[in-house]
């Protein structure tokens, strides 16, 4: 297991608690991703990084599969250091998992164990913000119009609760795995509700639905067409 973070940043008491817990493993820490250009001995199966590192990380996939083949990486979020977006987690090739590191231990060294296993992990607060409707925000003035604009859809669109919330935040560009995660959903019940809604829509495509979907936002809120923000019309 590798702890890829600068200097300080994982107490010795951190890495005895890992190696208690799993014997069977240990535990180094190197403070960037070039220290990691070497094999390790034994093979390295968990690689977490500072979320420091996570701009670089992509370009250094290759060096990062040729030493280290069978280990998962996943990124350390730290909420008073470095705050984590789905956007930016999802985005890269390599990360597979997000692992808070302000839970209690016990928590922590669970969810170390998923990892461990080849499992992934995402925190729900990393999703909080686009849970009030999809809309990330967290004024509170921005809920009573969300809500506006989510009733108003319901009712032209007949959409479900669920499935408004789901082209909400499809139309903010959102990949289905994304979506899936923060919903706590199978990305396969994403898929359904997104068939659903374009066909309850009579739209041809997610990016017409997500058009759709606008127009009628900007209608409920009472906004002139153009003063939001344009919809991302680069939708997968």
């Amino acid at each position: 297991m590798l702890f890829i973070a600068p200097d300080d940043t994982i107490s010795d008491s951190l890495v005895h608690a890992v190696e208690r817990e799993f014997p069977w493993i240990g535990a180094e820490r190197v403070r960037d991703l070039s220290a990691t250009w070497a094999a390790f001995d034994p093979s390295v199966s968990l690689i977490l990084i500072d979320a420091v590192f996570l701009s670089e990380i992509d370009s250094c996939s290759a060096q990062l599969a040729r030493f280290h083949p069978a280990a998962m990486t996943a990124v350390m979020q730290d909420d008073g250091r470095r705050p984590l977006s789905p956007d930016e987690v999802f985005a890269s090739r390599v990360v597979r998992g997000v692992l808070p590191m302000n839970l209690k231990l016990d928590v922590w060294l669970s969810v170390i164990r998923l990892m461990l296993r080849g499992g992934e992990y995402f925190p729900l607060a990393m999703f909080q913000p686009y849970l009030n409707n999809g809309i990330p925000h967290s004024d509170a003035k921005e809920a009573k119009p969300a809500i506006k604009r989510q009733a108003a859809l319901e009712e032209s669109g007949q959409l479900t609760c669920r499935e408004s919330q789901i082209l909400e935040m499809a139309s903010q560009g959102l990949q289905n795995k994304t979506i899936a995660a923060a919903l706590r959903l199978s990305e396969h019940t994403v898929k359904i509700h997104m068939h659903n809604i374009i066909n309850k829509l009579g739209a041809h495509n997610r990016t017409e639905a997500a058009a759709l979907f606008h127009a009628r936002r900007v209608a409920a809120a009472g906004m002139v067409p153009g003063a939001d923000r344009p919809v991302i019309s680069t939708l997968t």
